[in-house]
């Protein structure tokens, strides 16, 4: 049986999407994509992902955002610690898991923004 192999790539609507784009290449350093089918595009790193769709209405998102998206990071506080720099509010999680531990911020559109960093066995 033939099944996808990965994610491909994210799409989601955005009020000023060369803004945002900038924004997520700033902070999270996720770069724009290209303007060309020659240019380079982000190529993540080797790792769990989860698609989990969820019900309408799940204490998860916060109302009116569109999008929930979770990255992976390779070190949780050392980012959180350069958003707050930045200005940008993070909620840190002070539980672990045992699959790692998270935060969660905003992007300037409202969207949420999961990160993870991944603990435990066959997650990295």
């Amino acid at each position: 049986m033939s099944h996808v192999t990965g994610i491909g790539g994210v799409f989601f609507p955005a009020k000023d999407p060369e803004a945002l784009s900038a924004w997520y290449a700033e902070h999270l350093g996720v770069p724009a994509p290209p303007t060309d089918y020659g240019g380079e595009v982000w190529t993540q790193a080797a790792g769990a992902t989860v698609f989990a769709p969820m019900p309408a209405g799940s204490p998860f998102f916060t109302p009116g955002s569109k999008l929930w998206i979770n990255f992976r990071v390779d070190d949780l506080q050392a980012l959180c610690d350069e958003l707050e720099r930045s200005g940008i509010p993070v909620e840190r999680d002070g539980e672990e898991y045992p699959n790692g531990v998270f935060a969660s911020l905003l992007d300037p559109e409202g969207n949420q923004i999961q990160l993870w960093e991944p603990r435990g066995v066959g997650l990295h």
